[in-house]
C-alpha cells in the first residue's frame, strides 16, 4: 500500500483546503470559496475512490474490516452523499457541516494500521462485509439527520430572536429540515436494522452465542432502540419540532459512544 499512500496524504490535504473554504463561505457567504470548496470536495471524492479502489485490489477482502478502513469508508460516504446533497438540494450549510464530520473522520484514520493480521482470519463470508457497510451508511444517514436538527435549532433560535441575518436567508424552512431529519432516520433505521441482523447472523457462525455479552452489541441496540423510538414519536405527532431535534441530538450521542467508546471495553470488536 506505500505506493498509494500518497494518495490519500494528497486527499487529506485538498480535504482541508475544502473545508476552510467552505467554512468562508459560512461566514461571508462568499460565493467564489464555496465554488473552489466544491471543485476541491469532488477531487477529494475521485482520490478517495481510487485509494479504495487500490486496497480492493491489494487485500484478499472488501476494505472495510480494521478501524482504518471503516473509518475511510465512512468519510468516503460523507463525501458522496454532500456531493448528492449539492446536486439535488444545494443546501451549503449542510454540506459544510457534514464535511467537517467526514474531515475529523479522515484525519482520525491516519492513527491506526492499514491492515490487520487478525482481519484476514475471521473472515468467513460476505455477511460480516455487508454487516459493516450497511452499519456505515446508516451512521451517515444518522449524522445527516443530526445535522439537520442542529441547522432546526438554529434556525428556529434566530427567528425568535427575530435576527434576519444573510445566514438566515440560506436555511430551508424549519419544515422542510424537520421532514429531511425525518426521512434519513428512516432511512438509517432499517439499514442499521439489517447491518445488526446479518452481524448477529455471522457471530453465531463465528462465536456460537458469547457476543451477546459484548458491550458495543448491546450499544448498538440501544441505538437502533434510540432512533426508533424518535421515528415513532414523530410518526404519530407526540414529539414534533424542538423537541423531535433535541431527542434527534441525543441519539446521535448515543451513536457516537457507541462508534467511538466502545470499542475499547469490547472483546468481540476488538481485532477490528
Amino acid at each position: 500500500m506505500a505506493e498509494a499512500r500518497w494518495i490519500y496524504d494528497l486527499t487529506i490535504f485538498l480535504y482541508a483546503a475544502s473545508v476552510l473554504f467552505y467554512f468562508n463561505d459560512f461566514l461571508l457567504s462568499n460565493r467564489k470559496a464555496n465554488r473552489i470548496a466544491f471543485g476541491l470536495l469532488a477531487v477529494v471524492w475521485a482520490l478517495q475512490t481510487v485509494f479504495f479502489v487500490s486496497q480492493m485490489a491489494a487485500k484478499p477482502y472488501f476494505p472495510v474490516l480494521t478501524l482504518f478502513e471503516t473509518l475511510f469508508f465512512y468519510s468516503w460516504i460523507l463525501v458522496t452523499v454532500s456531493l448528492a446533497i449539492n446536486y439535488f438540494f444545494r443546501i451549503d450549510l449542510l454540506i459544510f457541516f457534514l464535511n467537517v464530520i467526514g474531515f475529523v473522520v479522515l484525519t482520525a484514520s491516519m492513527f491506526f494500521p492499514e491492515t490487520s493480521s487478525a482481519a484476514h482470519s475471521k473472515v468467513i463470508s460476505e455477511l460480516l462485509f455487508i454487516h459493516v457497510t450497511l452499519a456505515m451508511f446508516s451512521y451517515a444517514a444518522f449524522a445527516l439527520s443530526m445535522i439537520l436538527s442542529v441547522l432546526y435549532l438554529l434556525q428556529n433560535k434566530l427567528l425568535k430572536q427575530k435576527r434576519w441575518t444573510p445566514l438566515l436567508r440560506r436555511l430551508p424552512s424549519l419544515d422542510k429540515l424537520e421532514l429531511f431529519s425525518y426521512w434519513t432516520n428512516m432511512v438509517g433505521v432499517p439499514l442499521l436494522l439489517m447491518s445488526l441482523l446479518l452481524g448477529a447472523i455471522w457471530a453465531q457462525l463465528v462465536e456460537t452465542g458469547g457476543f451477546w455479552t459484548d458491550a458495543k452489541v448491546w450499544m448498538s441496540l440501544l441505538v437502533l432502540l434510540a432512533y426508533s423510538i424518535l421515528l415513532y414519536k414523530r410518526f404519530t405527532e407526540d414529539w414534533l419540532g424542538r423537541k423531535l431535534a433535541w431527542g434527534n441530538l441525543v441519539a446521535f450521542v448515543i451513536l457516537l459512544l457507541n462508534f467511538v467508546f466502545t470499542d475499547v471495553i469490547s472483546n468481540f470488536h476488538r481485532w477490528m
